[in-house]
């Protein structure tokens, strides 16, 4: 039987309990070429569900790589035949308005191939990858031999991590909970300390 899950992960067990295997591959894909899905979040629970014997992680793993291989690689077409027109028509329907694109594509030019393996675990450059790999002319065996190396970075890791939990990530998430609060307040307190910083530098400035 497969674990309760606890939080943002519990709106996703009716997707495992259905599809499984496919729910997966068919998450991890399409939040790789850029269309805002829980890809992430779905292969966290995915491993636990593996951890309680419900699905098999070697296959999970195995699913998960080729799909984000494949999502991000469709990424790299798109941006490569499309490019910036494409972006300037379509991004915001992939999270990627031209703005965040720019940025993206700086970030990129800057760090060359290694960025591909990093972004992977960056929400929001993940998305990207692909496309702006493309759009610059990153010739693509070198695209395809670091974003294979970052998606199986990406997936072990986040495998690893769930099945770990398996049928305590109940209990993880309740001692999580009972810090939250202390550590909203303590963001709270630091970004009052950084506002009333600047209102002081502006003050003394004039």
């Amino acid at each position: 039987m497969a674990p309760p899950l606890p939080g943002p992960l519990a709106h996703l067990a009716p997707l495992l309990d259905h599809y499984g295997y496919l729910a997966v591959g068919a998450l991890v894909f399409m939040e790789d070429f850029g269309i805002p899905v829980p890809g992430e979040t779905i292969l966290l629970t995915s491993a636990i569900y593996a951890g309680a014997g419900r699905l098999n992680l070697a296959l999970i793993m195995l699913i998960a790589v080729v799909a984000a291989i494949a999502g991000d690689n469709l990424g790299y077409v798109i941006g490569r035949t499309g490019g910036r027109a494409f972006v300037r028509r379509w991004g915001h329907y992939v999270l990627l308005p031209p703005e965040r694109f720019e940025k993206a594509e700086r970030f990129f030019a800057r760090h060359g191939g290694k960025v591909v393996v990093v972004a992977r675990f960056v929400s929001g450059l993940r998305q990207a990858n692909g496309i702006v790999a493309g759009t610059i002319g990153m010739p693509w065996p070198r695209f395809l031999a670091f974003n294979a190396l970052g998606a199986v970075l990406w997936v072990g890791m986040w495998t690893v991590l769930g099945y770990t939990a398996g049928t305590h990530i109940a209990e993880f998430y309740d001692e999580i909970s009972r810090y939250y609060s202390y550590l909203l307040i303590g963001l709270a307190v630091l970004a009052a300390g950084l506002l009333a910083r600047h209102l002081l530098r502006r003050r003394r400035a004039r």
